[in-house]
């Protein structure tokens, strides 16, 4: 098979759609660069996309480039080649070099960046800690001929039907009688054209999240025999889980906040970090937002946490939250590099392992020294 961009950008939003983006932020989202129907031949994922960036795709035959944050994150108002930003396209578009980018909807979702920094902090029992949205839950009803029964079930439920809270292959089966006459055309897995034929068959009712909707109906036909599959959605109305900005959860071990600031250069292999507190404060519960968090730490403080980690934190909001007895450590905009090989795995077993080269970028673009 010849891989497209249109083909890799439909596989990573199957994963990360746009819809989950901030609103202010989805002009920003998708392919900002290129050509859609380009055959891809490598793919870069970086936090940045920068010239050095460029020369490393360029270098090891990458010609997609799958970042977090947006080149053009601002309108333009003219392509100046003289000038970084317009020097920069200029060099993407010479080179047939296609620009993809996935922001808040990739601090959003579910394996994005909030949880690769929840995951090097090593935290337990997470959450989301700013809910935005739900994900819609639909019900699917297939009546299948009862010696399939355990075929269209194991299907559906390994493709991710059936899941509630921490227990999967949720169902229910029933069994009854189905009627169908098969009219001139047809050729009927049972029973005989233009007879009307009843068939013991197996009512089985499961949950689905929206974004397995489409993978496990595939599942489902593909499992079932009948040339025609009867089957039902129902939207429903309780809520899937929560989906939204950063994580809530807890350390593996009470901290003071200067060993928690330790812990923080440790796992994001930071030469200093910000910090503002008590330096006795023993630490548990911590909330942590990727990025340029520093306005949300009234949230952090109303759900009651010892410490929120984040990025860009100003002096001003660092001010009151020390006057509300909030632990902060400022770990800098940059971690959400870690990000990074997470997408890559994500997408290499979506698509399989060696089917499309995938590049990690080494190029330093944090901007900030330490001296």
């Amino acid at each position: 098979m010849v891989w497209r961009g249109e083909d890799l950008i439909r596989t990573f939003e199957s994963w990360c759609p746009q819809e989950l983006a901030a609103e202010w932020d989805r002009s920003r989202i998708g392919l900002q660069v290129g050509d859609p129907r380009t055959e891809v031949t490598g793919v870069m994922v970086t936090l940045d996309v920068t010239e050095e960036v460029v020369d490393e795709a360029l270098a090891c035959g990458a010609n997609w480039i799958v970042a977090h944050h947006a080149p053009l994150f601002h309108s333009l108002k003219a392509v100046r080649t003289d000038e970084p930003t317009g020097r920069l396209m200029q060099k993407l578009i010479k080179h047939d070099l296609q620009v993809y980018v996935a922001h808040t909807n990739l601090d959003v979702v579910e394996g994005g960046v909030n949880d690769a920094l929840a995951e090097r902090l090593g935290l337990r029992d997470t959450r989301v800690f700013l809910p935005e949205r739900y994900e819609p839950l639909y019900k699917l009803v297939v009546f299948v001929p009862q010696d399939y029964r355990d075929q269209v079930f194991k299907s559906i439920s390994e493709e991710g039907a059936g899941w509630i809270g921490n227990y999967s292959h949720c169902s229910f089966h029933l069994d009854g009688t189905g009627t169908f006459l098969p009219r001139a055309g047809s050729n009927p897995f049972i029973g005989t054209t233009g007879e009307v034929e009843r068939v013991p068959e197996v009512r089985i009712e499961t949950i689905v999240a929206k974004k397995k909707v489409e993978s496990v109906v595939q599942a489902m036909i593909e499992a079932h025999p009948y040339e025609e599959v009867a089957y039902d959605l129902y939207p429903l109305k309780q809520k899937g889980s929560a989906q939204g900005l950063g994580r809530v959860g807890s350390l593996a071990k009470k901290m003071t906040l200067p060993q928690l600031a330790e812990h923080c250069k440790q796992v994001f292999q930071l030469p200093a970090v910000r910090i503002v507190g008590k330096q006795d404060r023993i630490i548990q519960t911590v909330a942590v937002v990727g990025g340029s968090g520093s306005q949300f730490y009234p949230q952090a403080h109303g759900l009651g946490v010892d410490a929120y980690i984040t990025g860009d934190i100003g002096f001003h909001d660092a001010q009151e939250a020390e006057r509300l007895g909030l632990s902060l450590v400022d770990v800098g905009h940059h971690v959400e590099h870690w990000v990074v090989p997470k997408v890559i795995a994500k997408l290499t077993d979506l698509i399989g392992e060696g089917v499309i080269p995938f590049y990690s970028a080494s190029a330093h673009t944090e901007p900030f020294r330490f001296v």
